[in-house]
């Protein structure tokens, strides 16, 4: 395959659709955390979980509000990374992008085994290993073909998903309302007293703490956004259209089971196939597994694009290999997207030759990270919005409220810190991922010194020896 390295902002080309970047942002959001992961939230809050969600629900949009601005007026396949870097320094920049790689590349390996081991409860036969390569191979051949066949099938994949989400919420709220045939209606008495917060406050923190993560992802439309035809445009609606549907599917979804799954019950295990098994539909569980397993291969599938596109713009502003910046003649990244994939293939082999000590490590230490990258955001989008009112310099797409909206949003998440310092099952997590966070600095911060001694000495060399001219 015939590569070339290119430096235009455009090399990545612009095959991207306006519906495909839009349900793109729509499927990111929704991942096996909301069809598996949603009882964890009920379990510790109880129904009052609703109050966690709308909370990192607000969150997300006003994350998806800020990197929307900066999309639209600067698409760039780096993204935050490029807005941090210009906010803040290319060391703060390098460093964000750096760790939104390694965070995905770790979780493509946990998405691949994922999937694999939920088909293999459907199919026992099928060994895990073999299918998890299965996965890993045919997406990888996806996003090494064209931006335009990666988009086209997390296109489907998203519309899966969210028919799925349509269907359980129909089905939920007829049972809700007494309309299943010989199946009475739970009604709503697991909100009423004190069922409805067991655990008070500190439940609704707790649980606050774990469903932010089930909103992880969303941010990968901004690096999607760089391969769109029009990206302000495309931006523009992909923002607008997503947020409300996000908050419906996530709210609507997770108030169905909340009122039908008491908590503490076994069914808050797998939430969406317990609802489906109180309104008497056989194979609901099977349902649900199949539909977990495309939430899972879905995110791969996005997960390597994205960590392509971001090794693709370090290598391009000379934080990564330079070999990484090749473009294949369809324009992909392929040496991008190889390095991606290994990371996760050899993370795979060695969960596989030495089960529960491999993955569960570096998921801990990446497990925050969605957070560190939007606290990123929102404060590149302050110092990038002020310059640019000060500058008097038009901007395609506004954040509203701007800056107490920005503001507010770091407050939340500083929220979001404060609990998960104080719980003692998530304190290791954060420190794990600042101690990376650390390390990645200090690596980036050595770089760039080490760049500017050389561009020192070229230049020095340069002063004293005459350009000659043929």
């Amino acid at each position: 395959m015939e590569l070339q390295t290119k430096t235009s902002a455009r090399a990545l080309g612009a095959a991207l659709k306006p519906r495909q970047l839009t349900m793109m942002g729509l499927g990111s959001a929704i991942g096996a955390g909301l069809f598996i992961g949603s009882g964890a939230g009920i379990q510790a809050a109880g129904p009052a979980v609703l109050l966690s969600y709308l909370v990192a629900g607000t969150l997300i949009i006003l994350v998806m509000w800020a990197l929307g601005e900066m999309a639209a007026a600067n698409p760039d396949s780096g993204a935050f990374s490029v807005y941090t870097a210009k906010a803040y320094g290319p060391v703060a920049g390098a460093t964000v992008g750096w760790l939104w790689w390694i965070q995905l590349v770790v979780v493509i390996a946990a998405e691949a085994l994922g999937a694999a081991g939920l088909l293999a409860t459907i199919f026992p036969a099928l060994p895990v290993w073999l299918m998890a390569f299965v996965f890993i191979v045919v997406l990888t051949a996806v996003n090494l073909t064209s931006v335009k066949n990666f988009g086209e099938f997390e296109f489907w994949f998203a519309l899966l998903k969210v028919a799925a989400i349509v269907a359980f919420l129909l089905v939920g709220f007829a049972l809700l309302f007494g309309l299943v045939p010989g199946v009475q209606s739970p009604g709503l008495a697991n909100f009423m007293g004190e069922g409805f917060a067991p655990s008070g406050f500190a439940g609704i923190a707790t649980a606050l703490f774990v469903v932010a993560f089930a909103f992880g992802g969303t941010e990968i439309v901004s690096v999607a956004a760089a391969e769109t035809a029009e990206p302000a445009r495309s931006v523009k609606k992909a923002v607008r259209t997503v947020l409300w549907r996000i908050l419906v599917f996530y709210i609507g979804a997770i108030f169905i089971i909340a009122a039908v799954v008491p908590v503490g019950s076994e069914g808050l295990k797998s939430p969406f196939a317990a609802v489906l098994d109180a309104a008497g539909m056989p194979g609901a569980a099977t349902a649900i597994t199949l539909v977990a397993v495309a939430a899972l291969l879905s995110a791969l599938n996005a997960n390597l694009y994205g960590a392509s596109r971001m090794a693709y713009s370090l290598a391009e502003r000379g934080e990564a290999p330079r070999l990484l910046a090749s473009v294949s003649k369809a324009r992909v990244p392929v040496i991008a997207v190889l390095a991606s994939v290994a990371f996760g293939v050899v993370t795979v082999v060695l969960e596989l030759a030495f089960p529960e000590m491999v993955l569960g490590v570096l998921l801990n230490i990446v497990g925050s990270t969605c957070l560190l990258v939007w606290t990123s955001a929102l404060l590149a989008q302050l110092a990038l919005r002020l310059r640019a009112d000060r500058e008097g310099t038009e901007l395609p797409l506004r954040m509203p409220g701007f800056p107490w909206l920005t503001v507010f949003g770091l407050v939340i998440l500083a929220a979001i810190f404060t609990v998960g310092f104080i719980g003692e099952d998530s304190r290791p997590q954060l420190l794990s991922t600042f101690g990376l966070v650390a390390l990645l600095a200090v690596a980036n911060w050595l770089n760039h010194r080490k760049r500017d001694a050389a561009q020192s000495v070229k230049s020095s060399d340069g002063e004293k020896q005459p350009v000659l001219i043929d």
